[in-house]
């Protein structure tokens, strides 16, 4: 039997609901901050979140939505916009603006007690989750993962499997034998090209999107007092997410 090793985790939209209250929000005020007459609604950000990275999709809405935009230097603006849209979400986070998602604390605390090996895989940057972590999950909480792989640290970001292969090299695990926690198609791919089952807990923005290889797919962790629901798969008798429910999705399928 397989023994589970190892829980990734995704962080926006993943560990806490930080795309539409927090990353943004942060988005508009760096807009506003340097004078910039653009602003990303809630519905037109979710189309935006197709485009992985902060940078990226900056240079996308210039291209999509701003064609008549004119600067002497796109690529220093678009550097100089995501540093001050990191200092705006640092705001935000410290500010208590952005709650983790439910069920994440307690899965992650069973982990540590069950010494299962704990691992962080996303396209934000290392500065954002840092403190993210440290706000939501305490001061210590970024000890806990023994490879925060960010955006920043890979060639291409998701859905290539780079930040993936980055965790399975870097903490030499078996990837049949590990089990990543996403909450969108780009990360979904990202993780089942580096081999891994993957449990998407949707958010608002991807909860009517599709994700037919997952193993799982449930609107949040869930708690005994707030069970998930669940979208595609089988959660057998489960009603909220635990080990022993991730030691069976680590199964092979029958």
């Amino acid at each position: 039997m397989k023994t589970l090793e190892a829980l990734i985790f995704d962080v926006d939209g993943t560990l806490a609901e930080t795309e539409r209250d927090g990353h943004r929000v942060a988005f508009n005020q760096a807009f506003q901050e340097f004078g910039l007459a653009w602003h990303w609604p809630v519905g037109l950000y979710g189309q935006l979140l197709r485009v992985a990275g902060g940078k990226e999709r900056i240079r996308y809405y210039i291209h999509r939505y701003q064609t008549k935009f004119e600067a002497e230097d796109i690529d220093g603006l678009v550097i100089a916009l995501h540093q001050a849209k990191a200092k705006h979400f640092q705001s935000l986070v410290e500010n208590n603006v952005i709650p983790l998602r439910p069920g994440v604390r307690r899965l992650i605390e069973a982990a540590q007690q069950a010494e299962v090996r704990l691992a962080i895989a996303t396209t934000s940057a290392k500065a954002s989750v840092i403190p993210l972590l440290e706000n939501l999950l305490g001061p210590d909480s970024p000890r806990w993962f023994e490879v925060i792989a960010a955006g920043d640290m890979v060639a291409t970001k998701k859905p290539a499997p780079d930040i993936y292969e980055l965790v399975i090299n870097a903490m030499d695990l078996t990837p049949a034998n590990c089990l990543v926690i996403e909450d969108s198609q780009q990360g979904l791919e990202a993780s089942n090209a580096a081999g891994l089952t993957t449990v998407v807990t949707v958010n608002d923005y991807t909860r009517n999107h599709a994700f037919a290889s997952a193993r799982l797919v449930i609107n949040h962790l869930g708690e005994p007092n707030l069970p998930f629901e669940v979208l595609h798969g089988d959660a057998a008798q489960a009603y909220y997410f635990s080990l022993d429910l991730a030691q069976t999705l680590v199964l092979p399928q029958r």
